[in-house]
């Protein structure tokens, strides 16, 4: 007679995570097919017509038009930031070096509400009018942190001497980093682009200070709320937004993995 093991303590708490986590995700999607602007149980059928209604509305495209737009430049910006930081950090000694990554990782531990309402104080002062521009300054400033650490994680593990090798062959220090060293660290710096653009494209409270009147897509389907019979159309587009940024996580992770497999040593 075969005897059940009864499941451990941490299978039991990973399962109980994983149902809270996706869970309101798979219910989000499930209405989103709802015949009905009500959002409860039983579904009365099966429909598209929200996810078809969507291309029919000129705010909503302007919003997501200006989310893209935002999130492509911010990323750009900070994978680059972040990859100076992080070869700074990785292949130099300097005073003060523990300090710089602490305060390059300070809007992590920083709630955006409190960060988002220091900037929104702090362009006030300066005179600078609400944008897209300033929303995209600062999500520059809370996606630098994730792209610097993606990068550091890729430089721990690279072999320094192949610069060296790069340079006693010729090359100049630039060179050697053109030529080499970002060849070989490219799929972390996707990963970090699509990690950045994923946080910019979904940020909501920093965006709702200092957007202006040209709001973001989390912020005009927040407005939105305001209006039941707009519901379904929320919904529908939160759904897409859900599997979209999940899909762009997941293969970052999976480039950053990629990125970081060592390669077999040729005998």
């Amino acid at each position: 007679m075969e005897t059940r093991r009864i499941p451990s303590f941490g299978l039991l708490y990973y399962w109980l995570i994983v149902i809270v986590l996706f869970l309101p995700i798979f219910l989000l999607i499930l209405f989103s097919f709802n015949d009905s602007t009500r959002l409860v149980f039983p579904l009365r059928g099966f429909t598209l017509q929200w996810y078809g209604q969507l291309s029919k509305n000129p705010e909503l495209i302007r919003a997501v038009r200006t989310s893209i737009l935002l999130a492509l430049g911010s990323s750009f910006i900070a994978t680059v930031l972040g990859t100076m930081g992080a070869l700074v950090v990785v292949r130099y000694e300097f005073p003060g070096r523990n300090v710089f990554v602490a305060v390059a990782a300070l809007p992590l531990v920083i709630p955006y509400i409190i960060l988002g309402v220091s900037l929104l104080i702090m362009l006030h002062s300066l005179g600078v009018r609400l944008s897209a521009w300033t929303a995209g300054l600062a999500h520059v400033v809370i996606s630098l942190p994730y792209a610097m650490l993606v990068v550091i994680a890729r430089l721990v593990g690279f072999p320094q001497n192949l610069e060296e090798a790069a340079m006693d062959l010729g090359a100049t220090y630039w060179g050697a980093l053109w030529r080499v060293t970002l060849p070989i660290i490219f799929p972390a710096l996707t990963a970090a682009f699509l990690i950045c653009f994923t946080i910019s494209f979904d940020e909501f409270a920093i965006a709702s200070f200092l957007v202006g009147t040209q709001p973001t897509l989390p912020v005009y389907l927040y407005s939105q709320l305001r209006f039941p019979t707009r519901l379904p159309l929320v919904v529908s587009m939160a759904a897409i937004l859900m599997s979209a940024s999940m899909a762009i996580v997941l293969f970052s992770e999976w480039l950053r993995r990629v990125g970081q497999t060592p390669q077999p040593k040729k005998k």
